[in-house]
């Protein structure tokens, strides 16, 4: 059997639908499968004006004047974040909500023709959640990350939309709901 990887990441966008919109930024958190951290990367990427819509920009935190300085070619990222990954291993994209960042990633790495270099499988927050929800009996108003840190302890209001805060955060929830649900030894009362 192949050894696991993960890759915690988080990416922001000019809207919603990747066939309209622009990846903005990736971070990435790479870790072993026992969650120990191997690596990380984040990289602001260039974007196509008319494919950010002024709501995400908002969100994101996305300034066309800092992006024309700071930020890099797509295929640059892409090329930089696959060469992060553990040689050898099955990597698994780990996140919040992480289909959302698959789909934009599967389609970036494919109009750049960049073999995509993640498992189809995926690890996401909000099913660890939700799981840990029912186990404690408890109600889950909302499946987002701010919701579930929260819930953790990990966050109080609100949190900041960035990739790499939000692959950090997502990668200490996804540690603390572990923890969680692991199982308790009996303690011996003699």
């Amino acid at each position: 059997m192949k050894e696991f990887a993960f890759a915690f990441l988080d990416c922001e966008f000019g809207g919603l639908d990747p066939e309209r919109h622009d990846i903005t930024e990736i971070a990435a958190i790479v870790t072993d499968y026992r969650l120990a951290e191997l690596g990380q990367g984040e990289w602001k990427v260039s974007a196509r004006a008319d494919r950010i819509s002024k709501e995400a920009a908002a969100i994101s935190g996305y300034d066309a004047e800092t992006w024309a300085r700071e930020s890099v070619p797509v295929r640059q990222a892409l090329t930089e974040f696959a060469a992060l990954l553990p040689p050898g291993k099955v990597v698994l994209p780990a996140g919040q909500n992480v289909r959302m960042d698959v789909q934009f990633l599967e389609r970036a790495y494919r109009n750049c023709d960049i073999d995509y270099p993640f498992d189809y499988h995926v690890i996401d927050l909000v099913t660890l959640y939700y799981g840990w929800s029912l186990v404690h009996g408890e109600v889950v108003p909302a499946l987002s990350l701010r919701q579930s840190a929260t819930a953790a302890g990990l966050a109080d209001g609100e949190v900041p939309h960035r990739a790499m805060a939000d692959a950090r955060l997502t990668l200490d929830t996804f540690r603390h709901y572990v923890g969680q649900l692991a199982p308790r030894r009996e303690v011996d009362p003699s």
